[in-house]
């Protein structure tokens, strides 16, 4: 099908795209990769009168890596695998990225758009909330900063205001220790289900630890509970499986056309442990 006529804006500025939203209110949506807002606009489930472009904000690009990373909301999914630094830095993201559906999506998809929709079968979300990342937003009010395990509400409902732009991510460099676990029917599919771990460790022991799960609830869910089911631990079998039975008291799956309740929390069992071994092994 074919959108609905609407006006095109392409801002150059932060500045201008947050005084485009507030003007246009309702009527208007921001646009980053397009790969949610385009197909909804083609089936008429979206009809924005006014369609805000970010591709022009030279701002919301690239990738700087120090003690804390940082990471503008229009870096594409393709740029970060490229990106040597963060490569180094953590790796857990690139690790992500390759599975988040195929190229053609990661060439134009971006973090933005990823975390900011609020689709709790996006992939970078559960992973930034594993990170402790923080978004930065911009609005008519100024910059905020919340924090990513704070972020998600509802299925597309998220802290950030109507007005507000969404123009970074940062967090702290992770631990050594990582793995993102992904089961999904095909590829370019949404995850069945999926699992983010860091773990950091000391003497044979986990010092640190952090679950996050994509797609077995309304909203990622970081389970504080199975990361502290690992800490002091060897991750032997006791505390993997310690952790994966409090990751479950967390989740909330439902039926669907990837699988009944039953299996879905098998799934993100097999894979919560699948990651947790990948992670000690390289912590």
């Amino acid at each position: 099908m074919i959108p609905a006529q609407f006006e095109y804006h392409r801002p150059d500025s932060v500045a201008a795209a947050v005084d485009l939203m507030r003007e246009h209110g309702d009527e208007g949506r921001v646009v980053a990769g397009g790969h949610s807002l385009i197909p909804m606009m083609k089936l008429r489930m979206a009809a924005p009168e006014h369609l805000i472009d970010l591709q022009g904000i030279a701002d919301l690009k690239g990738i700087e890596v120090g003690e804390t990373i940082r990471i503008g909301a229009m870096t594409t999914q393709s740029e970060m695998l490229i990106h040597t630094g963060l490569a180094d830095a953590a790796p857990i993201l690139l690790e992500a990225a390759r599975q988040i559906a195929d190229p053609q999506v990661r060439n134009l998809g971006t973090v933005g758009g990823n975390v900011a929709n609020g689709d709790p079968g996006n992939d970078l979300p559960a992973l930034m909330m594993c990170l402790d990342a923080r978004f930065t937003l911009v609005g008519p009010d100024g910059t905020r900063e919340v924090a990513a395990r704070d972020f998600y509400e509802a299925p597309y409902v998220t802290a950030r205001e109507e007005e507000e732009l969404l123009t970074a991510v940062s967090f702290a460099a992770p631990p050594r220790g990582h793995a993102y676990e992904k089961q999904k029917r095909k590829i370019g599919d949404y995850a069945t289900a999926a699992a983010a771990v860091l773990i950091g460790a000391e003497d044979g022991r986990v010092v640190s630890a952090s679950v996050a799960m994509t797609n077995v609830a309304d909203v990622p869910v970081h389970s504080t509970a199975a990361g502290e089911a690992l800490i002091g631990t060897a991750c032997g079998e006791d505390a993997v499986q310690a952790a994966v039975a409090a990751m479950q008291g967390d989740i909330d799956p439902v039926e669907d056309n990837r699988g009944p309740v039953e299996f879905k929390r098998h799934v993100a069992g097999v894979i919560l442990a699948r990651a947790i071994a990948r992670a000690w092994d390289r912590a």
